[in-house]
């Protein structure tokens, strides 16, 4: 009887727990698992490549959020987004030689796209995805972006892989990376098989660090997707898609730009989610406020729990 009773209670307490936690931000969920992508990548594998690009990045995300938003809306925002990008473009952003400048410049491009590049008060990219993608498509010669640095080591995806699928499903937008990943292995293996390949080195790289940044961070931004749940779940095919084609044409020689080839999955991204994004707010309006603001997110899903959505009007008032 009283192991019965223990097992109600701690019940009762996980659920109580996990209740709790739908009134966080979500922004800080998302801050603290891109933290321990950054933590288990540097003690691990060292691949940050000196603390030095870890605070240029910072700094100039947090300086350009702090000095635009003022500017625009009379107030210094909530910075988690900016730390988010920064850490990020750390990560994510690997020049030639001791190079500062790409860290310096995407963190002005992250924070200033999300002010600049509007319609209807909500901004069309990702900021990292938009800042890298820029940087590979202007400057490809002078950077790449992380890939197998990593490596495959099992025990440290399935820690991040962990960590990021219980963030999302209580932010969520789960639905949204696993249907990414189900339509990522799906057209992936059907790619190798008409090309005549091995289907595992295709879909391996969903695996690593650059993928697990964008499926937890990128293609799930709450402040980019569409609102519709649907809906959401149709632009990640649509991505899934697009990354594919464009696999698919570097592997048959197709005279794509080197960041097509860098990194397919952030082009598809940034071709297919601004569109998605304006059409979403054309045809069904703007984002209600004060959820509209820049530096907030938006709506998770649709609907979205009372919870969430009453931790990030709090926050927008901050």
């Amino acid at each position: 009887m009283t192991g019965a009773t223990d097992d109600r209670s701690d019940q009762n307490a996980l659920r109580r727990a996990w209740t709790r936690a739908a009134t966080i931000d979500p922004r800080y969920l998302i801050a603290l698992l891109i933290t321990l992508v950054l933590v288990a990548a540097q003690l691990r594998y060292h691949i940050v490549g000196g603390y030095t690009r870890l605070a240029v990045a910072l700094l100039a995300c947090v300086a350009t959020e702090t000095l635009l938003s003022w500017f625009v809306r009379g107030k210094v925002v909530n910075l988690l987004s900016a730390y988010i990008s920064g850490l990020s473009l750390t990560l994510l952003i690997k020049p030639q030689g001791e190079a500062l400048w790409p860290f310096v410049l995407g963190g002005f491009l992250a924070i200033s796209s999300k002010y600049v590049l509007q319609y209807r008060n909500n901004h069309l990219w990702n900021p990292t995805n938009f800042a890298i993608t820029t940087l590979l498509l202007t400057t490809a010669s002078r950077i790449s972006v992380l890939s197998h640095q990593w490596g495959n080591d099992l025990a440290t995806n399935l820690v991040i892989w962990a960590f990021g699928l219980v963030i999302a499903a209580r932010v969520n937008v789960l639905h949204i990376t696993l249907t990414y990943v189900a339509s990522f292995f799906l057209l992936n293996s059907v790619r190798a098989l008409l090309l005549g390949q091995p289907v595992m080195p295709e879909i391996a790289p969903i695996t690593g660090p650059m993928y697990q940044l964008f499926v937890f961070f990128m293609i799930t931004d709450p402040r980019t997707v569409v609102r519709d749940r649907r809906w959401q779940m149709i632009v990640a095919v649509i991505i899934a898609f697009v990354e594919t084609l464009i696999r698919f044409g570097s592997d048959q020689g197709w005279p794509l730009p080197t960041a097509f080839n860098a990194a397919p999955a952030l082009v598809a991204l940034f071709l297919v989610g601004p569109i998605a994004k304006w059409i979403d707010l054309r045809f069904r309006g703007p984002t209600p406020t004060p959820l509209s603001a820049p530096g907030s997110p938006a709506p998770l899903g649709h609907p979205a729990r009372p919870a969430v959505q009453g931790a990030l009007a709090r926050a927008d008032r901050a």
